[in-house]
């Protein structure tokens, strides 16, 4: 691997910051001062920069509390930034996605990676994986109309809903296995209702975490990747 890939890939940092960093003289290789971005650094080689050792990550597992007002798409829109505008100091040098989608007037849990196959899995419908949300109603929710809710159907199709409870007069969780666009709205909608707010607090085995405000972020522990590669069997 390229020593300023090596750099960039290890310090989350461009590829034209680790080229300065290189170019400064503070990056060693075994010990030595290399000056070469290009310089194919081989395995095991110890790479230093300032006296400490770099490890880099192949992959990026982040959970971010997307505020309202951002998109979960790469590209901004002239009224909406990008989630990316959150975690582009740290993570400028990773090409990241969100693996699926939230509303730009929806907040909560993000799941960013450049992982695509476990991507792929955490989203598609045939891997179930669970996604939590705390919707908040334009009026009252009706008891009878829990049972509607879980047997609803649109487009045609069962809505892949796993639970669903009252947490106020305007207040509910529910629980789904799919992400078809504008889901939750779609569903109070057709039982007469409009979401005024929308929370996503889970996907999978990942919690927002309660201290959590909109803008953090973490990555994802080691134990946390592998729980949820189990999840999705790519352990």
């Amino acid at each position: 691997m390229r020593l300023d890939k090596y750099l960039s890939k290890s310090l989350h940092i461009t590829r034209k910051e680790a080229k300065e960093l290189i170019r400064e003289g503070r990056v060693k290789v075994e010990g030595k001062v290399i000056k070469s971005p290009d310089y194919k650094v081989r395995e095991g080689e110890k790479v230093e920069v300032g006296g400490k050792e770099l490890k880099p990550r192949e992959r990026v597992y982040i959970l971010l509390y997307k505020p309202t007002g951002y998109l979960s798409t790469t590209e901004r829109e002239a009224q909406h930034p990008s989630f990316l505008e959150l975690i582009e100091e740290q993570f400028g040098g990773r090409k990241l996605f969100a693996a699926g989608r939230l509303d730009v007037d929806a907040e909560g849990l993000l799941f960013i990676t450049d992982d695509g196959k476990l991507a792929h899995r955490l989203t598609h419908p045939k891997w179930k994986v669970e996604k939590e949300y705390i919707v908040e109603l334009d009026r009252d929710f009706k008891e009878e109309d829990l049972e509607k809710l879980k047997n609803l159907t649109l487009d045609g199709k069962p809505v892949a809903l796993v639970k669903a409870e009252k947490l106020g007069d305007r207040k509910l969780r529910v629980v789904l296995t799919e992400g078809r666009h504008h889901i939750v709205k779609r569903m109070f909608k057709a039982l007469g209702y409009n979401v005024v707010s929308l929370k996503r607090t889970r996907i999978g085995n990942l919690k927002l975490p309660e201290n959590f405000e909109p803008g953090d972020y973490r990555e994802l522990s080691e134990e946390e990747i592998k729980e949820l590669k189990e999840l999705l069997k790519l352990s």
